[in-house]
């Protein structure tokens, strides 16, 4: 898909956003009718990552245009796996007393807790990017709907693509995000399924944690031990980047296939020259907005967490150059 292209169906999928949340959410006239402006916490992974910062600033443009009807509070973690740093936020965001929290969690067990005393404070909790574990959630008696992409579906169109210059019994490896996400789980399943389905050998998953210099040493002990190696699906862009430098300083450039996941900026030129074949967008601004509007409208609505439903899939689309 040409940029040219990827560009008319980002704005195409914005403006026909903007529209519906216009029509379906005339909340300036609630707030002011009900005297109190809702206050929405946005609560992300890692801001060091570019996917997050995409949604940061989407989420505050979108708040910016919208000033009257709800406030913004935006928060992030220093690195993927600093958890116990998320929970903090999450508990600093209780104590603010909030209306609403949207949440990208680090973790879709360890979040769990800490959600379940929200929704016990009254704050309505959405979930968007890395699903909440449905289990842990169960067994906790928790409702919290899920906006957000099919990560499988997403990757399985990624690894298709690579999978075409692939041959039954090539050697190939997942370079994984933090193994307890769920989206890191069904990305390496969408991978496994378009290499199983060309016969391609998986020959190591090991995570890279969604960083480039830990993507970029698990890359390189792959290439270190499987010297035959074809290829590299890496989990999200970061983690690709950090694969190009281990193909290049492998002497390996033009001999292993990388791929990756977001459509950040930085990984662009890399699709245009080649060093990365494919990645996938799952319009991270898009995500932000679409989860502030499901917990806006519980608030509206004066919806109770336990009454709130289901599934809102964003989309996600193939990139290649």
């Amino acid at each position: 898909m040409n940029s040219r292209i990827r560009r008319r169906i980002l704005l195409s999928a914005t403006a026909l956003a903007t529209t519906a949340v216009a029509a379906a959410f005339p909340l300036a006239a609630h707030a002011q009718a009900a005297g109190h402006k809702p206050k929405v916490a946005l609560v992300m992974k890692s801001l060091a990552n570019e996917f997050f910062l995409t949604m940061e600033t989407g989420a505050k443009d979108y708040q910016k245009h919208n000033a009257a009807e709800f406030d913004l509070i935006t928060n992030g973690i220093k690195n993927e796996t600093d958890t116990a740093a998320q929970i903090q936020i999450v508990e600093q965001m209780i104590v603010s007393k909030v209306d609403a929290i949207v949440l990208a969690p680090a973790d879709s067990k360890a979040l769990v807790p800490v959600v379940k005393k929200a929704v016990d404070a009254g704050i309505i909790v959405v979930n968007i990017d890395n699903r909440l574990d449905p289990d842990v959630l169960k067994s906790k008696d928790l409702n919290v709907p899920f906006v957000g992409p099919d990560n499988r579906k997403g990757a399985r169109l990624v690894g298709d693509y690579l999978a075409k210059r692939l041959k039954s019994g090539d050697p190939v490896g997942i370079v994984e995000g933090v193994s307890t996400t769920t989206n890191a789980q069904q990305r390496t399943a969408g991978f496994k399924d378009a290499m199983q389905a060309v016969g391609a050998k998986i020959v190591s998953v090991q995570s890279g944690e969604w960083e480039i210099d830990k993507g970029n040493a698990v890359a390189a002990a792959m290439l270190n031990e499987y010297p035959d190696i074809k290829a590299l699906l890496c989990g999200n862009d970061n983690m690709a980047i950090g694969a190009v430098s281990a193909v290049r300083a492998a002497g390996k450039q033009g001999k292993v296939y990388v791929v990756g996941y977001d459509n950040i900026d930085a990984i662009k030129p890399m699709l245009k020259d080649g060093r990365v074949l494919a990645t996938a967008d799952q319009y991270a601004a898009k995500q932000a907005v679409f989860g502030i509007d499901t917990a806006l409208k519980a608030i509206r609505e004066h919806k109770k967490q336990s009454g709130l439903s289901g599934i809102v899939e964003t989309p996600v689309v193939l990139v290649t150059k």
